[in-house]
């Protein structure tokens, strides 16, 4: 493949930007986890789950917390083990989740998506995959065109765990490499070469896996721009469906072992910027679909054409086109969506089993959405995954008059229509190019609750 020529972007445009960076959620929520409170516990969850329509599938979510070794840049609930004794219990406690679950059911219900995530789904034994898959079809109708996806890690996955998640129906997949620059691994504790990432997708296209994804990561310790560039120029090779291109999130206030990464050695704002505008450019060149904020797919991806039917959608797992508005979390740590407001499960895994131990399912925490929560997250999402919203149309489908609640929006809104980040006519508000590094920021107008100084997110930008 001969490399594109990629064009570094001005000095003013990135100024610009960062001029306006500050802290937001990620928004893959609305309200965000931040407003989940132990108000919605185990009784209202059950209550959600017994009223729940029999006329639309579900999309299920199973978390395995568990890593085999510990990347310092990680921000998700998980944890290293080299026995495999805490796994097997895991699962065990995970089955009866789901019979808990299914009790509080009126019937079986279809499911259109399966998502494995983590920490490391690939950590389970065959057999023990082979369980959770069995529970789950016990208590759940796959549909015919179901997706069913996992999160892997290349340092530990075997081909016949591989072999096995396809017998089982794994369709879609997605590969951690996040860089292949031997010093930006060294500093976050992640070493992995070209060729484990090879016979992982060589392993993963003979059990013809429609959709293969792969991370990628921005903003790590002595990452440059070109050794980003270095590190896609190499994974292109294999022409993925999709990349995700996320910026490393430094918290180290709220995941510990990121104090063991070198503060000094970060790159700065203007470095990280350059990074990412810069692989876009890339990825765009060498004909991938930009994906909203950080994913990007290849046009005949399901992805891609989503983005072109206006059906692209964004929850916990980012970036979506999965349709449904109920999801089924199960393990420690995981969340789902109902109609009704959004639930957690214990994020440590002894209140988890204590919960199930008790005969109750394991939700520590939760919110009910309101019908101006349910009108501003369309908003949110709709920017978020369109940089683009119709105020007056979104109102009208939830009976509201725009003008409602969203004054002090508007007033936010202001310095990024200064800047030329958004264009605003009439009740229609668009993202201009320039602006796009700034959709968090810019969705963060209509949030109610966000606190803009508060710890608790990462730098927008």
């Amino acid at each position: 493949m001969t490399p594109v020529k990629v064009a570094s972007p001005t000095q003013s445009t990135i100024d610009r930007v960062l001029k306006h960076d500050g802290r937001a959620p990620r928004y893959t929520s609305y309200p965000t986890a931040v407003q989940f409170s132990t108000e919605v516990g185990p009784a209202e969850y059950g209550d959600w789950l017994a009223v729940l329509s029999h006329d639309t599938a579900v999309s299920l979510y199973v978390h395995v917390p568990f890593c085999t070794r510990l990347c310092w840049y990680c921000g998700c609930n998980t944890r290293v083990v080299n026995r495999p004794e805490p796994i097997g219990e895991y699962v065990r406690y995970l089955l009866r989740e789901v019979e808990l679950v299914a009790r509080k059911l009126d019937g079986r219900r279809s499911a259109s998506a399966l998502h494995l995530g983590g920490g490391t789904p690939n950590t389970l034994t065959v057999v023990e995959l082979q369980a959770v898959f069995g529970a789950l079809g016990r208590e759940f109708a796959f549909a015919d065109d179901i997706e069913i996806a996992a999160e892997l890690d290349p340092a530990s996955l075997t081909r016949s765990w591989v072999e096995a998640a396809g017998a089982l129906g794994m369709n879609r997949a997605s590969l951690g490499v996040q860089t292949l620059d031997p010093k930006v691994q060294a500093a976050v504790n992640r070493t992995e070469t070209f060729e484990q990432i090879k016979e992982c997708v060589t392993a993963l296209r003979a059990i013809r896996v429609r959709s293969l994804n792969l991370d990628l990561m921005y903003g790590l310790p002595h990452q440059t721009t070109q050794s980003v560039l270095d590190t896609i120029d190499a994974v292109l090779k294999f022409r993925p469906e999709r990349l995700a291109l996320f910026g490393y999130a430094h918290v180290p206030w709220m995941k510990s072992h990121q104090k063991l990464i070198a503060e000094a050695a970060l790159p700065g704002p203007a470095e990280r910027l350059e990074q990412a505008l810069t692989a876009e450019e890339k990825l765009v060149g060498e004909g991938y679909v930009s994906i909203g904020l950080d994913h990007f797919a290849l046009p005949h991806d399901d992805l891609a054409r989503a983005k072109g039917d206006h059906r692209l959608r964004r929850n916990f797992q980012g970036y979506t086109t999965d349709s449904a508005k109920t999801l089924i979390g199960f393990g420690a740590s995981a969340i789902g969506a109902m109609p009704e407001g959004y639930v957690q499960n214990h994020t440590q895994e002894l209140p988890w089993r204590q919960a199930i131990d008790r005969g109750e399912t394991p939700v520590a925490r939760g919110v009910v959405v309101t019908d101006d929560d349910r009108f501003r997250a369309e908003i949110i999402e709709r920017l978020m995954c369109e940089f683009a919203v119709d105020l007056e149309a979104v109102a009208g489908r939830h009976h509201k008059r725009s003008g409602i609640d969203l004054d002090e929006a508007m007033a936010r809104l202001r310095p990024f229509l200064g800047d030329q980040f958004i264009s605003i006519e009439g009740r229609r508000i668009e993202v201009t190019p320039a602006g796009r590094p700034l959709v968090r920021s810019i969705s963060a107008c209509f949030d109610a609750y966000l606190q803009p100084d508060a710890l608790r997110h990462s730098r927008a930008v």
